[in-house]
């Protein structure tokens, strides 16, 4: 259980959450939403203690552990399976197996077990941190976006372990779908404050609306009413008789609450501006195949028809290809075989994670907007901005300090300022708030010309009219026509059904169970001998280094005819090689046991 009692917080004089109270009760699990800059990330630190609030107070009961998923990630272990048995409690430390359950379920492969953490990218370090929190089986998990840098099997993965959860959670996520189908309560930060509710997020969103709208009423009337009282002080004010009742009218004007009129609150509202396509075929793609290594095929034969109008999503478990197919399309990458043939009249609009890299930090919003079509005027670039939430003087804002929602709003104003009729989109809703990629899944559906995107979202592959999807596998693609939940019902996912064949051979579980103990047992006992094998090259490389710098002053000493510090030298020298002999026996003899464990 968690009690936060009017809870205030504001950096640089500005407020950021104000009078803030709410319980997180026994067993509900809580998403936490709310815009982009809305204060999420900083209740978290503050319910962790990374972050001191300027009042109010949070209270757990005695003994309560918290288990958060920060950006911050630290690792001790040399092994990815050792690394994550760090988040069991010690007295399962050699319970491997359910790390293992963890790690596979998250995306990780057998053979990457034994890999060291600090050499997998960011995206794997996240889930190897993931997979440590889960495992600390804390009384309330605290998980800050937790499916970036997830695939879409992944997530699904967590979604049913989530689902399970049988202590408090409290969840931030850019994806409703996922959130909703894990959580039963909504905590939503909105004007500095924060409400609960029962049930997802359509309930608080709906809500909220109905309270706004009750309140902007309340207040129209309020206006109107002092507007009244108001104008009739000052007609019968001065006269003597209406003066008694102008008076008391002041008294009533005087006791009248004082409602604010509520801030604006942006959205991103807008749609893709549509090049007229006369024909019907866009994109003919044959046989291509395409590699960065020769040893290493990534797209393998794969053909696929694009026609006008028809929504195809490219799916699959991260490092599978599916970026490298779209930039294929887009023409960023060229294929080794086979080719890409575009019509004539086909214009693409392309939203690419290395597109946003390539925005001019330098420039401003409005300069990279304007770049993206030379023909508009300022006006019109202005209009651009506006819809992706830049108006004003925030629309001459550099590029270089803006968020990573910011910088992908960025880009989808590029891809408005230029009409197209094919939308190439890779992960765009990745830095979005939930609002943002409400907005952008509406632009889609209203778009007629042909969308390809990629996506771990379910909640996108649900709504939108799927005509085709391109299975990502390893090294190969598979078309299926149909949508998304035809695709799960005909296909389903190649890895789940062998997880689920796999759960009905409890005799090769228990194998790999053993395998897997015998392999930490082994670790167990090289660990030690690593150690005193460390301690050996650096005790040999300390004598030997003395011994150039005795030999140096031997051959000094013999040139100066220095007989006694020669004597002594060659004594000390002669002392020291026994030493080191004894060293590399023991080197020897160490190596060769640490050989034969690890086999």
């Amino acid at each position: 259980m968690i009690q936060v009692d009017d809870l205030t917080l504001s950096f640089s004089g500005v407020s950021v959450l104000e009078n803030v109270s709410f319980t997180v009760n026994a067993g509900e699990r809580c998403g936490l939403i709310g815009r982009n800059g809305s204060g999420k990330t900083t209740l978290m630190r503050l319910l962790v203690g990374q972050e001191t609030q300027d009042g109010g107070t949070i209270s757990f009961p005695r003994g309560y552990k918290l288990g958060y998923l920060d950006q911050h990630i630290r690792f001790s272990c040399n092994h990815v399976l050792e690394e994550a048995c760090l988040g069991l409690k010690p007295e399962e430390r050699d319970a491997s197996y359910k790390a293992e359950k963890i790690l596979f379920g998250l995306g990780f492969k057998e053979e990457e077990m034994d890999l060291n953490p600090l050499q997998m990218s960011g995206g794997y370090q996240l889930r190897l941190h993931l997979a440590k929190v889960l495992l600390s089986e804390p009384d309330c998990l605290l998980l800050d976006e937790p499916t970036n840098y997830l695939d879409i099997l992944s997530i699904r993965f967590l979604t049913r372990f989530l689902q399970q959860w049988k202590g408090e959670l409290l969840l931030i996520s850019h994806d409703r779908q996922f959130m909703d189908s894990v959580t039963t309560h909504t905590l939503g930060v909105h004007r500095k404050k924060v409400r609960k509710f029962k049930g997802g997020t359509e309930t608080f969103f709906q809500h909220i609306l109905e309270e706004e709208k009750v309140y902007e009423r309340t207040r129209a009337n309020l206006e109107k009413k002092k507007g009244e009282l108001q104008s009739f002080i000052d007609r019968f004010g001065a006269k003597a008789s209406k003066a008694a009742q102008a008076k008391s009218k002041q008294k009533v004007l005087n006791r009248m609450p004082a409602f604010e009129q509520l801030k604006a609150l942006y959205d991103l509202d807008f749609n893709f501006h549509e090049r007229p396509f006369p024909g019907k075929k866009m994109v003919e793609i044959k046989e291509i195949s395409f590699a960065y290594k020769e040893d290493q095929t990534i797209v393998k034969n794969f053909s696929l028809l694009i026609e006008k109008g028809e929504r195809i999503a490219i799916i699959g478990k991260n490092g599978y290809g599916k970026s490298t197919l779209l930039r294929l399309i887009a023409g960023e990458l060229s294929a080794q075989k086979g080719e890409v043939r575009i019509s004539d009249g086909a214009t693409t609009g392309y939203f690419g994670q290395t597109n946003i890299q390539r925005l001019d930090p330098n420039s401003t919003i409005e300069e990279e907007i304007a770049a993206a079509n030379p023909t508009l005027n300022l006006t019109e670039v202005r209009g651009i901005c506006g819809q992706m939430m830049f108006g004003g003087d925030t629309a001459k804002k550099k590029i270089a300090p803006l968020s990573g929602g910011e910088k992908s709003r960025v880009l989808l104003g590029k891809i408005l300022a230029k009409p197209c009729n094919l939308l190439l989109l890779d992960e765009p809703t990745h830095h979005l708030d939930v609002e943002s990629i409400e907005a952008l899944i509406d632009a889609l559906e209203d778009f007629e010309g042909a969308v390809v995107i990629v996506t771990h979202s379910e909640l996108i592959l649900e709504r939108l009219e799927l005509t085709k999807l391109v299975v990502c596998h390893i090294g190969r693609q598979a078309l299926f026509h149909g949508n998304y939940k035809e695709f799960l019902e005909k296909m389903g996912w190649e890895e789940e059904a062998a997880s689920q064949k796999d759960k009905s051979k409890p005799e090769e579980r228990d194998e790999r169970k053993r395998k897997h103990d015998e392999l930490m047992a082994a670790r167990a006992r090289i660990r030690p001998l690593e150690n005193s094998l460390r301690k050996i090259e650096k005790a040999i490389g300390e004598l030997e280094e003395l011994q150039k710098k005795d030999n140096l002053a031997l051959i000094e000493a013999s040139q100066d005819n220095q007989s006694q510090k020669m004597q002594d030298l060659v004594r000390t020298m002669g002392k020291r090689e026994k030493e080191l002999e004894i060293h590399y026996e023991n080197f020897i003899k160490l190596s060769e046991e640490i050989r034969l464990l690890s086999l």
